[in-house]
């Protein structure tokens, strides 16, 4: 498993978020970019460990919506966070709509 994955439901639709742009960086240099699959969820992201610091995970949303011929206020969900030492897994779920989102930090 990835030391970093994703997933992203639409609570629009109630479904996953399936093609949704995902892409990880560390600082200004991208580190993967990936799609999600038909359930909406990146597991194969990245290397199998990060440094301890900070990185940023961006979600494509606004291609996401467009695709959809769906108005949206978002282009893209922006996820700073923090990689401590000692950690084995970062999961990072997002949950859409066109005007709103939520994350935390899954298991």
């Amino acid at each position: 498993m990835s030391f970093i994955t994703a997933h992203a439901l639409d609570s629009t639709v109630g479904t996953p978020a399936a093609d949704l742009e995902v892409t990880l960086y560390d600082g200004a240099e991208v580190i993967v970019s990936a799609h999600t699959d038909d359930n909406g969820r990146v597991s194969d992201f990245g290397p199998d460990h990060l440094e301890p610091g900070d990185y940023r995970i961006v979600f494509g949303t606004g291609a996401y919506f467009a695709a959809r011929d769906m108005d949206h206020f978002h282009p893209v969900v922006t996820i700073d966070f923090t990689v401590q030492a000692g950690q084995e897994h970062y999961h990072i779920p997002l949950l859409l709509s066109p005007f709103a989102y939520s994350t935390y930090r899954g298991s």
